[in-house]
């Protein structure tokens, strides 16, 4: 930093909900800071799928107009306010919380980001890496211990253990003591493996059902579908006594048929999951999981590709093709700064 602030700024925006050729690139006002906020340099973003729903209107949130899209950043503090304590310009910060309830988004040269919703950069973990792991590792940590409960012993299954939160979530399971099985493809499997998967079943199996029972004869102790393909009456299923089913998946998917007998007969249990909603405590407890996961484990997020941020618009439509396997990372410009 320069010591400077200016008064506009490069964002990615939408003026209205709609296809991700709504969104624009161009000059917006530096957001202001109130007196617990602190105002970023962002220097890195990373581009969710949720953040897909939000731009389309499919997850409905409060949004102010223009806005920013996206949640996660890495940057380095620009200015803090009075009540920002333990914030100090050219600190370098992170955060996964922004573009949502109101909040206004990352992709921009400079996000607002309150003090309560800002992390320290660890000594050692690069920005990229740090930026591409925030959504999927955090999701994966809350799912597994806030929602997930999990336990040392315990038993996982973790549908879509080679995708961005699926690995994060057996490497978190494995360093946390549970036993893991999860699904893959063939090829991913001795990834998985690597990850601390006890068992990787391929998910194109023809008897994929009959090879989770087995694995697990006493059922699951906690259940994630990563994926969005797992079947409920199936996952019900597979629960062990006190077992916990987390959905946090499947937006916009058909209705399912609830075996309730099969679940209350074992005092398992549902819960709907989705971390837009996560509190600020929860959320710092994440964060600290994002860290360990990249400090403690072999898992690391697969980054796919990097772009301008000029190239948001590129990005959703890629996201929404289905066909990118790893995260998007994009970065301002070259002499978009002032």
């Amino acid at each position: 930093m320069n010591g400077t602030v200016p008064d506009m700024m490069h964002a990615a925006y939408i003026d209205a909900v709609g296809p991700a050729d709504a969104i624009r690139y161009g000059e917006l006002p530096v957001p202001p800071t109130g007196p617990t906020d602190v105002l970023v340099r962002v220097r890195a973003v990373a581009a969710d799928p949720v953040d897909t729903f939000v731009r389309s209107g499919a997850y409905a949130t409060p949004m102010p107009l223009p806005f920013v899209v996206g949640r996660d950043l890495v940057g380095e503090v620009a200015a803090a306010g009075p009540g920002a304590a333990g914030f100090a310009p050219g600190q370098p910060v992170w955060c996964n919380s922004l573009g949502h309830a109101g909040r206004q988004g990352s992709f921009a040269e400079y996000a607002t980001v309150a003090a309560d919703r800002l992390y320290p950069v660890p000594a050692g973990i690069a920005a990229d890496q740090l930026v591409a792991a925030a959504h999927p590792a955090a999701s994966a940590w809350l799912a597994l211990f806030r929602h997930g409960r999990l336990r040392a012993g315990e038993t996982v299954y973790v549908g879509g253990g080679a995708g961005n939160v699926g690995g994060a979530a057996v490497a978190l399971a494995a360093r946390a003591g549970a036993r893991v099985v999860a699904t893959a493809r063939t090829e991913d499997a001795a990834a998985v493996r690597r990850l601390g998967a006890a068992e990787v079943l391929d998910h194109r199996s023809p008897d994929l059902g009959e090879q989770v029972r087995r694995a697990a004869p006493r059922g699951y102790d906690v259940h994630l579908d990563t994926s969005g393909h797992g079947v409920l009456a199936d996952a019900v299923d597979l629960l062990a006594h006190g077992g916990r089913l987390v959905a946090m998946v499947g937006l916009g998917r058909e209705a399912a048929e609830l075996p309730l007998g099969r679940l209350y007969t074992r005092d398992a249990s549902i819960v709907g999951f989705a971390i837009s909603n996560a509190s600020v405590a929860d959320l710092a407890d994440a964060a600290r999981g994002v860290v360990g996961v990249l400090r403690d484990t072999p898992w690391r997020p697969r980054i796919a590709g990097r772009l301008p941020l000029s190239r948001a618009a590129e990005a959703h439509r890629a996201l929404e093709s289905g066909e990118v396997r790893g995260r998007l990372v994009l970065t301002p410009a070259a002499g978009d700064g002032r």
